[in-house]
């Protein structure tokens, strides 16, 4: 696609971004240097490349789900700052 094919109002309504004429001039500019780039891109040859994910492998890095002791209920409420019944008192936020 050719920056003259960039319909930049277009882009800006999808983005919700309200541009000037001078903005949509230079921003028509940039994306058409970045859809330059993607069509010297496609000039590569990928055929003996697979297709990854993440370019470097990723481990899982959380712990083993283990049981462990939790916090005893009462140091839970000590610093609530209102509570009943051995709940914690919060404001109401949907009518």
């Amino acid at each position: 696609m050719a920056a003259a094919e960039i319909d930049v109002k277009y882009v800006a309504h999808l983005a919700r971004v309200a541009l000037t004429p001078d903005e949509e001039k230079k921003l028509a500019a940039q994306l058409g240097g970045i859809l330059g780039y993607i069509e010297k891109l496609r000039e590569l040859d990928v055929t003996n490349v697979e297709p990854t994910a993440h370019a470097v492998p990723l481990v899982n890095v959380t712990r083993a789900d283990e049981l462990r002791p939790s916090l005893p209920h009462e140091e839970a409420l000590r610093n609530a700052p209102r509570q009943a019944n051995g709940l914690f008192i919060v404001p109401k936020i949907v009518e």
